[in-house]
């Protein structure tokens, strides 16, 4: 039997994922989860799988900075006797907080796995690959060494919310602590700001949203007063778009997407217009995961697998409206690209998901940006591949990306019924839009409990066998 719950079986993306699944003489009724066959080839555990996991943290191996007990089995089937992964990994977080090798470290010293950095895709990751902004001078804000983090993915003049709060004392004006007596001289030789970087909830809200909004209404000049409100405003770049995540408390805190709801809800009522982003990655962009696609081939040919790409991608998350989300919305670009591949052929369904595709972008503005150019983004990942190095361009995709839910985190049944009822969403502003046009982009292929029987699940249908 399979361990986990085979959801909507209505969804066309379900039965194309079964008629693509190269498994022998595997067999699954997807109306009653059974009719599973037992016969089929066994990989061998030496040999590098065709198949991959995409791994959230939170709310799957961890709450806030306790690990979950299912996590640290679930990593033991995942890796040999001598802690090696048999199985291509990539953990996949939208935080935004640390660097990749630190994140690394601290998960490798918590289950006792060696967890490389390049395992590792933090939320701000993917803007390693947006050139075009690396050598303007951009305002950061965020949490942890914010600085180092933005020099880590390529940005090389950057101030952060800090600096220029202690620069211009008077801009702040909550903190009364920080309010001086004297009068405050501007300096007018300030290097102009070109553009906001958003890396992930700050400490101190107030002065991000305050100092965030002056450098846009200003054109990047706080000390100045404008004569008139610069339209468009400067480039945007913001990861991270999760409204909660789950940590020690019994209900889920708020994320980075609440505090983009903020600025944005106070940048439209101070200027009437609409905070427009250059760029939006962490999940679930197609960004991000195509990015982590690199790495986990990258990963596999590492492990010795010269046969192509892995080929099958299972994505585990505990959040419907990030996690789930952009491993389908992946999925249909991946089936998208398989229209096009030479010798490929698309699967029966592929045809009705380009229709899906082609109806979420139409008109919609979020996520891959022009990157030439200062427009409102589009939902084609091509523009952001088009401007990847010739490591990162590869051709050779998987076909396929499963999402799998886990019941560990954020997700709760009981919430995701009130807000089926009541047609809430808990997604960013411009993938609400798509949330409206195909709602089925939330719910899962597959719920499992946890993750141990989510990995279990994985290897029941890849009749992948380890050593007991």
């Amino acid at each position: 039997m399979i361990l986990g719950k085979l959801l909507y079986p209505q969804w066309p993306i379900i039965t194309s994922f079964l008629t693509r699944l190269p498994l022998g003489k595997l067999s699954i009724d997807v109306r009653s989860n059974r009719g599973m066959s037992t016969s089929g080839t066994n990989h061998s555990f030496k040999k590098c799988p065709s198949f991959g996991f995409l791994f959230d943290i939170d709310g799957v191996f961890l709450r806030g900075h306790h690990p979950l007990p299912a996590g640290a089995e679930a990593l033991k089937r995942l890796t040999d006797d001598r802690g090696r992964f048999i199985v291509p990994t990539v953990f996949v977080t939208n935080a935004g907080n640390a660097l990749r090798r630190e994140k690394a470290a601290f998960l490798s010293e918590v289950f006792g796995v060696k967890i490389s950095a390049d395992q590792i895709i933090m939320a701000h990751s993917p803007f390693s690959m947006f050139r075009q902004y690396h050598d303007r001078h951009f305002l950061v804000s965020g949490q942890g060494p914010a600085t180092e983090i933005a020099e880590s993915i390529g940005f090389t003049n950057v101030i952060t919310v800090a600096q220029l709060r202690d620069r211009f004392p008077s801009l702040d004006m909550v903190d009364m602590s920080r309010r001086k007596a004297e009068r405050i001289h501007f300096e007018h030789d300030f290097e102009k700001i070109e553009g906001v970087l958003l890396l992930g909830e700050p400490i101190n809200w107030e002065s991000s949203l305050q100092l965030v909004t002056d450098v846009l209404m200003t054109d990047g000049q706080p000390t100045h007063r404008p004569t008139v409100m610069p339209w468009p405003h400067l480039p945007v770049l913001a990861c991270n778009m999760d409204l909660l995540w789950m940590a020690e408390a019994p209900l889920p805190r708020f994320g980075h997407g609440t505090f983009l709801l903020c600025l944005e809800t106070l940048y439209k009522k101070l200027t009437g217009n609409e905070l427009v982003y250059s760029a939006l990655v962490g999940k679930p962009s197609e960004a991000t995961y195509h990015h982590a696609e690199f790495c986990l081939t990258q990963q596999a040919r590492q492990m010795g697998r010269v046969d192509g790409p892995v080929t099958r991608i299972y994505a585990v998350g505990d959040n419907p409206d990030t996690d789930v989300f952009g491993a389908n919305l992946y999925d249909i670009y991946l089936q998208q690209k398989s229209l096009i591949r030479p010798n490929k052929l698309p699967s029966p369904i592929a045809k009705e998901n380009i229709e899906i595709h082609t109806a979420l972008t139409a008109g919609a503005t979020s996520e891959i940006p022009k990157l030439l150019h200062h427009k409102p983004v589009t939902h084609d990942v091509q523009d952001i591949v088009d401007e990847l190095g010739p490591s990162e361009h590869d051709e050779n995709l998987a076909e396929t990306c499963v999402s799998i839910l886990v019941e560990s985190g954020v997700y709760s049944a009981v919430q995701q019924q009130q807000e089926e009822t009541q047609q809430l969403s808990y997604q960013h502003r411009d993938f609400h839009e798509q949330h409206q046009l195909v709602s089925d982009l939330t719910k899962p292929r597959f719920v499992c409990k946890n993750i141990l029987e989510a990995v279990d699940l994985v290897y029941q249908l890849e009749r992948f066998l380890v050593k007991a």
